[in-house]
């Protein structure tokens, strides 16, 4: 039999819980390893691993001879050469967030353009009509870096909005693409050809009183050059602070964001609905399926 262990809470649904256990033999924790000491001793034994990115991060390469399914996209960080050395085949979900991940974007968009939080429940506000008037969406332009499931699923949001959209391509010129969006939405992937390509020059270089959003990892972008820009040359920003434990607050990153008053920023929650649990674990399920089979799939090649 197959020996799997789910290693924290990953919001399993009763029905996916019986498929696992139709694989074979499954060690469910549904709460959290407290170090990553104690992950790499809940993982000791298994074939299977299926985890969050807790203990995953660091420790991943003490494993060997194992399979692991992913329930996430985010799987840029790994070094493929160090997992072929130990024999760590890697499955994940592409796709899984999606629609969470778009759902945040558009939401942070209308909150940014329209100030709704400026108005949510408010006591007192400007009488003047100036003061009132905010940014329609209707007419603009977006430019979203990255095409890939969420930059398309955005897009085509965009377009039932009446907003023009224009995407981002690698071996595309970066600041022209920007140059006159009143929108950029960061959805790139983490890899050798991202890391750092947001800098200083990117943000000086997006059209005066726009507005910036990004779900993606902090390595694509310079936060310290996007917070000098806010206020400046861009309106506003919106941050889900990508990198970090989910619901982590007290993380030195999003503390970071969180100083700067044109900032929306949340701890790393944008994928994180029903809807994303139950795609994304029945695609874990799924890979552990296919490598069981014989016929692996989504693999991190």
């Amino acid at each position: 039999m197959t020996t799997i262990v789910v290693t924290q809470d990953l919001h399993l649904f009763l029905d996916q819980r019986d498929r696992l256990r139709r694989l074979g033999t499954v060690t469910l924790y549904d709460d959290p390893a407290k170090t990553s000491d104690e992950w790499l001793q809940r993982c000791s034994g298994a074939q299977v691993i299926c985890t969050g990115k807790f203990g995953l991060k660091e420790r991943i390469y003490e494993l060997r001879d194992v399979f692991l399914s992913l329930p996430f996209v985010g799987v840029g960080w790994l070094d493929k050469e160090k997992l072929k050395e130990r024999n760590i085949t890697v499955s994940y979900a592409p796709g899984c967030n999606r629609d969470a991940v778009t759902e945040w974007i558009i939401g942070m968009m209308i909150n940014m353009l329209r100030r709704l939080p400026q108005f949510m429940n408010a006591s007192e506000v400007p009488t003047h009509p100036s003061s009132l008037q905010t940014v329609g969406l209707k007419g603009k332009e977006v430019c979203i870096l990255g095409a890939g499931n969420i930059g398309t699923n955005v897009g085509n949001i965009c377009k039932v909005m009446g907003m023009r959209v224009r995407y981002f391509h690698r071996g595309e010129n970066l600041l022209h693409s920007v140059t006159n969006a009143d929108v950029v939405v960061n959805v790139l992937g983490q890899n050798s050809s991202t890391k750092g390509l947001l800098d200083l020059s990117f943000f000086k270089g997006m059209k005066p009183g726009s507005y910036f959003i990004s779900i993606t990892s902090p390595t694509i972008l310079d936060t310290a050059a996007l917070l000098t820009c806010l206020g400046d040359t861009i309106a506003a920003a919106a941050v889900d602070a990508g990198g970090i434990q989910a619901g982590d607050t007290s993380d030195a990153y999003y503390k970071m964001l969180l100083q700067n008053d044109k900032m929306i920023v949340t701890p790393h929650i944008a994928y994180a609905t029903d809807v994303t649990a139950r795609i994304a674990n029945d695609m874990m399920i799924e890979n552990i399926e296919a490598f069981v089979s014989g016929k692996p799939r989504n693999l991190l090649h």
